[in-house]
């Protein structure tokens, strides 16, 4: 039987509906039976393990590493055209790099936590690892011959070498560092919370918004102190600062280890779906029973609660083939040596056509990473350009402007968590109140609206810079925080998407799917530029993406994004309507009716089944 939970008295093991003899009464619900561990190896009580507690301590860590993230990234594009004094495309070109390592790493790590080093342990090292970036970039501006003038001077037109070389060392620390931090960091959180556990369960739903919120604080915290002091004080503190607050976090993560569940490291996610490959490709000849109960499902222990459970699904029909007993396998001696090369189960089968089905979804997202990249580069480079006066004695760094994106996503997930969310599930009786896919579709069009009004507003900055006129800066704010309403919508999706549908084993790697997202965005939004600039110039014209921006026209450039992202959504629209999510049969869970009035017999439903 497929997972069977028996409510149980705990004071008298009574059974509560006759005399049913049900399967592992012994089971305790004060203990988290998903799989977990605590810090001693045993099974996690679930008063003082997991859920709130400890997604507090992982939360905070969150905050830290954003607070660093975003105290650089938004930034690094005005250090490289003023300190470092390259042009425009190079300028952004190095960064959209830059970012797409640190975004595209994580699939590395998320791997390697996945299949060896445990997710606890990678996000430990990656700390230490991001601390001493932070350390060499803080040294770049302290050590006299690391500085970007060398030891004699303060200004200079070519900087030095060896800064260069520093600079960037420092950077792809910071990049590496990322790629074992970000995957394993919120699938860690979100191991927290016991999906067995309908009060877990929903509370692990509300984890990913409160997840974002504080990553919108620390983006937030981010793009305003740490910018203001990088642009008005000492580009040195502002790295300092991070180091140190970096530091700090890492004994914050430690402080919280008697608290976490762990999950134990089951080796690579990736040799099971390989298996199935080989196993189908191998019984290609034979037919797939039209009944899906003569496939191999092998039965699981009822004390085993190692690993979710698929039903099965009729897509991708010939991996079933990969299931099919056949007469040498039937053999009670060739049984017991059963080949994983040669046999699946159904739910092993199930998790190939999941990754399979999730491709189309990861390149439909890809528009998200261009538009991430815009808000970090060619926005702030707007606002540079703009007055951004506030008072006489008092004016805005480029940078912060980051932090309406910041106020756009908070209020959007904030809104949706309390006050939406609470209606939806009412209205629809989804736990999620909306599909995953129908969230991540809503942030696409507020994508493209975003794209619009930064091309309108653009076109008027060009013209009024013509006149000799200079443009308030506050005619970014539609464009940052359209952005980040969007945000608010499509990226919380992703990582629930990401989190969520793959199979149980590949959870870092799924982060690690969601990070790539925006990595490989930000080198399609490279590549963009180079392919833009050569085809305007082929006869004669001037480059969209120019030096400086009264050299470019970045109002085209927005329009060309606004149209690639029109009709990719509309392939996104076709691939969400036909998608079928991942079905899991629950572990341990059965749901007894009462006595059939008819005969008097008990029925017995089988959760998830």
């Amino acid at each position: 039987m497929v997972g069977i939970r028996a409510e149980i008295d705990d004071e008298t093991h009574e059974r509560k509906r006759g005399e049913f003899e049900f399967p592992n009464e012994n089971l305790d619900e004060s203990q988290v039976l998903d799989s977990s561990y605590d810090y001693k190896g045993r099974i996690p009580r679930r008063a003082s393990t997991g859920s709130w507690k400890a997604a507090f301590f992982i939360i905070a860590i969150e905050f830290s590493e954003r607070l660093s993230y975003f105290g650089i990234a938004p930034n690094m594009i005005t250090y490289m055209t003023k300190v470092m004094h390259q042009d425009l495309e190079t300028a952004a070109n190095s960064v959209n790099i830059w970012s797409g390592v640190a975004t595209v790493m994580p699939l590395l790590g998320g791997f390697l936590a996945d299949a060896y080093t445990g997710r606890y342990f990678m996000i430990l090292f990656s700390a230490i690892l991001y601390a001493l970036g932070l350390g060499v970039w803080t040294m770049s501006q302290y050590v006299p011959s690391f500085k970007p003038c060398g030891a004699t001077s303060t200004t200079c037109e070519h900087v030095n070498k060896v800064h260069e070389v520093v600079y960037f060392i420092a950077a792809y620390l910071v990049a590496l560092a990322t790629g074992g931090y970000k995957p394993c960091l919120e699938s860690f959180g979100a191991d927290q919370f016991d999906d067995n556990h309908m009060e877990e369960r929903k509370q692990k739903m509300s984890f990913f918004n409160w997840w974002n919120i504080a990553l919108c604080s620390g983006l937030f915290t981010g793009v305003t102190l740490i910018v203001y002091v990088q642009d008005y004080v000492s580009w040195g503190l502002g790295f300092l600062i991070l180091a140190i607050t970096m530091v700090a976090s890492v004994l914050v993560f430690v402080l919280g280890r008697p608290f976490y569940r762990y999950k134990a490291v089951v080796g690579s996610p990736l040799t099971p779906l390989l298996q199935v490959l080989v196993a189908a490709v191998a019984k290609r000849n034979l037919v797939c029973p039209s009944n899906p109960s003569l496939l191999y499902d092998e039965a699981p222990n009822s004390g085993d609660l190692k690993s979710e459970r698929l039903g099965h699904t009729n897509r991708l029909r010939f991996f079933d083939k990969a299931a099919i007993i056949d007469n040498h396998e039937s053999n009670e001696v060739q049984w017991k040596k059963r080949s994983p090369w040669r046999l699946a189960t159904v739910t092993q089968v199930e998790e190939l056509k999941l990754v399979i089905t999730m491709v189309p979804i990861w390149l439909t997202s890809l528009v998200f990473g261009i538009g991430v990249a815009q808000g970090t580069t060619f926005f702030i480079k707007q606002g540079s350009a703009m007055d951004r006066k506030i008072s006489k004695h008092f004016e805005i760094p480029a940078a912060s402007m980051a932090t309406l994106i910041a106020i756009g996503m908070i209020t959007t997930i904030a809104f949706y968590d309390k006050v939406l969310l609470p209606y939806l599930r009412r209205a629809t009786g989804n736990e999620r109140g909306i599909n995953i896919l129908t969230r991540i579709g809503i942030g696409m069009a507020f994508l493209i609206v975003a794209m619009l009004t930064s091309a309108l507003v653009e076109r008027e900055r060009l013209k009024a810079s013509l006149e000799g006129k200079i443009m308030s800066v506050c005619w970014l704010v539609p464009q940052f925080l359209i952005l980040g309403i969007g945000d608010g919508f499509s990226l919380v999706g992703m990582q629930e998407y990401f989190y969520d549908q793959v199979p149980d084993s590949m959870r870092s790697l799924g982060m690690a799917l969601y990070l790539s997202v925006i990595g490989v965005g930000s080198f399609m939004t490279s590549f963009l530029i180079t392919i833009v600039n050569r085809v305007t110039t082929m006869h004669g014209g001037s480059k969209w993406i120019g030096k400086d921006l009264k050299h470019s026209r970045l109002d085209y450039f927005y329009w060309l994004l606004m149209v690639i992202f029109v009709l990719n959504m509309c392939i996104f629209v076709l691939l969400a309507k036909n998608y079928r999510y991942k079905s899991v049969q629950r572990s341990k869970e059965v749901i007894v009716d009462d006595f059939d009035s008819c005969d008097g017999e008990k029925k017995l439903r089988l959760g998830g089944a």
